[in-house]
């Protein structure tokens, strides 16, 4: 690492733990935050039905599209400038948003947050694993992921109140006083921890191709309420995802010298199995929230305050599930947890498909979102396992930002199909009652379809689970390591991961 600059006063760790970890919590916390504002999002800004989900996926896609290019930058340029550059765009764009006057106003905003969201998330985890030492980065990973649960958790309540007391605008404008008080405090007190080695490069044309494709592919989709599969319109945009997606899997295989995401990592099969149960559960988490939101408000009868309240439970569970979960994957081993959990989650969606236009929250979403919840808290653990422990050490950390991505990618992909599904059935619920069918048991029926689906990406995952070794703890022999001079550069990132860095952003 570069020494500190000579008579460079003395910043105590804790601060700077401070400082990564209200940073983590606001891009947590966007994620779910503006959940609870949809109802109002669309009726101010006039989205259809199925546009929008693009309040969310906007966000989660260029996040997860930049997410480890972010990690690099910070390893390139720098924690103190990357992070600054990260969280004036976020803070930026939130205020942009904020004032929104148009639907596609905000989506834009949205998808700049999300890439300010993918700068910072990496750079506040390099603080940490560039400040502590031994046993101290362990303890200090501990706090960040306790506190970026806390963002996930915070997000449904805190847009529930803000919503409802003040208006949806401010689930975008709390960021911006917060985040200009944590800037002042960076500039001040952080300083460049950059690690002395040759200068790397940046695959941009990999995160560019990668976002574009998939929000080509997720356009194509939503745009099938008005412009049906067959149409040219339709079939024009997925041709274009298609290729875009295809070059990007050429850069990566082929022309990248220092890949976004190293193919060759998916030799693993803990490490793929992994990750593919996490982008089938993301798709079908990210699709409960939204819905049961939309549900809760447009047919119960919520306000946006109950509303928030209500996905309180759900929140706890998701930590109670990972403490438990962390206390037996030493025990019963990865493959067992993850077909336990991944049980849960399919039979929790299939309760939750149950609801009706006329059904309580405490009988009808009450408990099996809190067994869905619980189910993704218990997966945080057994997935991170499988995902870091198959590849060498100095690898763990791009594992892990391969988990997380495949998680966002899942849920934006699976959020769109699945509220493209719930518009068809819901509109054909109408048309078949000729008019004598109420809106909001039309809505309700396209509400169960999706969580059908649900349950099905969840008997998917259960499948996908038997790719993992019974036991796994060792890296793959098939998965080669970095050369010897790449090795220091993602030294930052190799550190004990926790829960939050591995895929609980956005719980």
């Amino acid at each position: 690492m570069e020494p500190p600059a000579t008579g460079a006063r003395h910043v105590p760790d804790g601060l700077l733990l401070a400082i990564a970890c209200v940073a983590q919590f606001m891009v947590v916390l966007d994620v779910s935050i503006v959940n609870v504002a949809l109802p109002s999002i669309g009726r101010d800004l006039h989205y259809s039905p199925t546009g929008l989900q693009w309040v969310v996926n906007a966000y989660v896609l260029t996040f997860a599209g930049f997410l480890l290019l972010g990690g690099r930058a910070a390893d390139l340029f720098g924690r103190r400038r990357v992070f600054l550059f990260g969280l004036a765009l976020f803070v930026g764009a939130s205020l942009v948003g904020g004032f929104a006057q148009s639907s596609g106003w905000l989506t834009a905003a949205r998808a700049v947050q999300g890439l300010g969201g993918a700068v910072l998330s990496p750079a506040t985890l390099t603080i940490v694993v560039t400040t502590f030492r031994g046993p101290g980065v362990t303890k200090a990973l501990g706090v960040w992921s306790a506190v970026a649960g806390a963002g996930g958790a915070t997000g449904a309540v805190l847009g529930g109140i803000l919503t409802a007391e003040l208006s949806w605008r401010w689930v975008l404008f709390v960021n911006v006083p917060l985040g200009a008080a944590l800037f002042a405090v960076a500039a001040v007190f952080l300083t460049d921890a950059r690690l002395a080695t040759r200068r790397r490069k940046l695959d941009v044309a990999g995160a560019v191709t990668v976002t574009a494709g998939l929000a080509a592919l997720v356009y194509a989709i939503v745009g099938t309420d008005t412009h049906p599969w067959g149409s040219a319109q339709t079939l024009s945009v997925l041709a274009v995802a298609v290729i875009l997606l295809a070059i990007f899997l050429v850069l990566e295989l082929r022309v990248a010298s220092e890949p976004l995401m190293p193919m060759r990592l998916f030799r693993s099969r803990p490490l793929t199995g992994s990750n593919l149960v996490m982008l089938l559960v993301g798709a079908a988490f990210f699709s409960m929230w939204y819905f049961l939101s939309l549900y809760l408000q447009n047919v119960l009868g919520y306000g946006a305050l109950r509303a928030g309240l209500s996905f309180f439970p759900m929140a706890l569970s998701i930590a109670v599930g990972a403490q438990i979960s962390s206390r037996l994957v030493a025990r019963f081993g990865v493959r067992h947890l993850l077909l336990f959990a991944t049980a849960l989650v399919a039979g929790g969606f299939w309760w939750l498909s149950q609801i009706g236009p006329h059904s309580t929250y405490w009988v009808a979403v009450f408990g099996p979102g809190c067994l869905i919840s619980f189910a993704l808290g218990f997966l945080f653990t057994p997935l991170a396992t499988g995902a870091t422990t198959s590849v060498p050490p100095e690898e763990a950390g791009l594992a892990s930002g391969l988990l997380n991505t495949s998680r966002q990618v899942g849920g934006s992909i699976g959020l769109a199909v699945l509220a493209t599904i719930a518009t068809y059935r819901a509109t054909a619920v109408l048309v078949a009652g000729h008019g004598r069918v109420p809106v909001d048991a039309a809505l309700t029926a396209g509400y169960a379809r999706a969580f059908e689906l649900g349950a099905l990406l969840g008997v998917a995952a259960f499948a996908a689970s038997f790719i993992v070794p019974a036991r796994s703890g060792r890296p793959d022999p098939g998965v080669q390591p970095l050369p010897q001079a790449a090795r220091a550069a993602d030294e930052p990132m190799a550190a004990p991961a926790g829960p939050a860095e591995l895929g609980l952003e956005g719980a």
